[in-house]
């Protein structure tokens, strides 16, 4: 049901100018990467984006050849079927388990059976065997 993993996301902090989300994917997607999910908002004058990516060495690697200040986080990741109430199970989960989100984005398509969730939490690596133990 459940499959979780850590991984990476890519965290860009910059000030906040129409076209700097098309800058960032031109930059991505010249490599080669694709994006899985992303989450951007504005923080006072910066713009906050978050990117998950299948290949977040060589998209970091490209976005600080354009002198971006790029971060490297580690996130979980999980696939869960795209089914009605699979967040409320997923979170209450956490909850049970005490584990504080942080953040948490996802991305699906209405036609597929798979999305994808990505969260930071008070414990990523607690997070992980939870939600892989629930799977079975």
């Amino acid at each position: 049901m459940l499959k979780a993993i850590l991984s990476k996301e890519i965290v860009i902090k910059r000030l906040n100018e129409i076209g700097v989300l098309a800058e960032i994917a031109k930059t991505v997607a010249e490599k080669g990467v694709s994006i899985l999910a992303v989450s951007a908002w504005v923080e006072g004058q910066n713009g906050v984006f978050r990117l998950m990516v299948d290949d977040a060495l060589r998209a970091a690697e490209a976005l600080r050849g354009k002198k971006l200040d790029v971060r490297e986080n580690t996130v979980v990741v999980v696939d869960v079927p795209h089914t009605p109430g699979m967040l409320k199970l997923l979170t209450e989960k956490l909850r049970d388990a005490n584990i504080d989100l942080h953040h948490l984005y996802a991305s699906a398509a209405s036609d597929q059976a798979k999305c994808t969730v990505v969260f930071s939490s008070s414990d990523n690596q607690k997070a992980v065997v939870l939600l892989n133990q629930a799977a079975h």
